[in-house]
């Protein structure tokens, strides 16, 4: 009797935003949505995704270190010494 495979699946972690936008804007998304083949939802969806992944991992880095400082915070000696204790150095 043959094995069975089964698939694999990934389950992608999402979160859920209200946005308002303007009802012009709205009637051409809708319009490029229906064109693509697309519920609107979707094609937003689409739109922010890309967007997202443009931008460039020093320019969100670049960002966090002016914008989210405790990423700067050095560690104390005890730190740095289990630190490098774990790394083996």
């Amino acid at each position: 009797m043959p094995k069975i495979k089964y698939m694999e699946t990934l389950t992608l972690s999402k979160k859920r935003k209200n946005i308002d936008i303007p009802v012009d804007a709205f009637r051409r998304l809708s319009i490029k949505a229906a064109a693509d083949g697309k519920s609107l939802k979707s094609f937003i969806e689409n739109l922010l995704v890309i967007e997202a992944n443009s931008i460039s991992d020093e320019d969100f880095y670049q960002y966090l270190t002016e914008n989210r400082p405790e990423g700067n915070i050095y560690l104390n000696e005890i730190e740095q010494s289990n630190f490098e204790n774990w790394l083996g150095i």
